[in-house]
């Protein structure tokens, strides 16, 4: 349900009929133009709220982002097989990244998820952190879609901190 206090509440329509947009440019954009966009909104939030809010916010519309991403392009889907392969493959597609489902317990609700490329860090400097708060919403959003049970997602290993792929860690919360 749309909170009526929000002055532009997400609908997937607000993504537009690019067709008739951008006829020339079409749905293409440099990673470079997402990330200014990414890390300015990202420096905004944490100056007027400090950092552990902005982390939230992020994590918040990640979750948000993965709801409706599951609704319009993945789901419904129950076998993680088939979950896995149309994930990744949209992923692929929207240069977002490549997935890897690396360990998979569906009866204790815990999975180790890879991104490789993805595009919110891959190339960055290292910066002594991870900093895929949004990834990790969008991530517990997918999950809990696809599996019916809300997941607590956070970031291991990031390209931010050194490492060369993006590595999370869900759990499943008791509910």
């Amino acid at each position: 349900m749309t909170d009526p206090a929000c002055k532009h509440p997400f609908s997937w329509e607000l993504l537009g009929n690019l067709e008739v947009g951008r006829p020339n440019l079409g749905p293409t954009m440099r990673v470079e133009t997402y990330r200014l966009m990414q890390f300015t909104l990202r420096e905004v939030l944490e100056k007027h709220y400090g950092t552990t809010v902005a982390d939230s916010m992020l994590y918040e519309a990640g979750y948000l982002s993965g709801k409706h991403f599951y609704d319009q392009l993945i789901g419904p889907v129950a076998d993680l097989q088939i979950f896995s392969k149309r994930l990744g493959q949209a992923l692929r597609d929207l240069g977002i990244g490549i997935l890897a489902i690396e360990e998979a317990d569906l009866i204790n609700g815990q999975f180790v998820v890879t991104v490789s490329e993805d595009l919110d860090c891959s190339g960055l400097p290292v910066l002594d952190n991870a900093i895929c708060t949004y990834d990790e919403g969008f991530i517990a959003a997918l999950l809990e879609s696809y599996n019916g049970r809300p997941f607590v997602v956070r970031e291991v290993d990031c390209w931010a901190n050194g490492a060369r792929t993006c590595r999370f860690v869900a759990t499943a919360c008791e509910v």
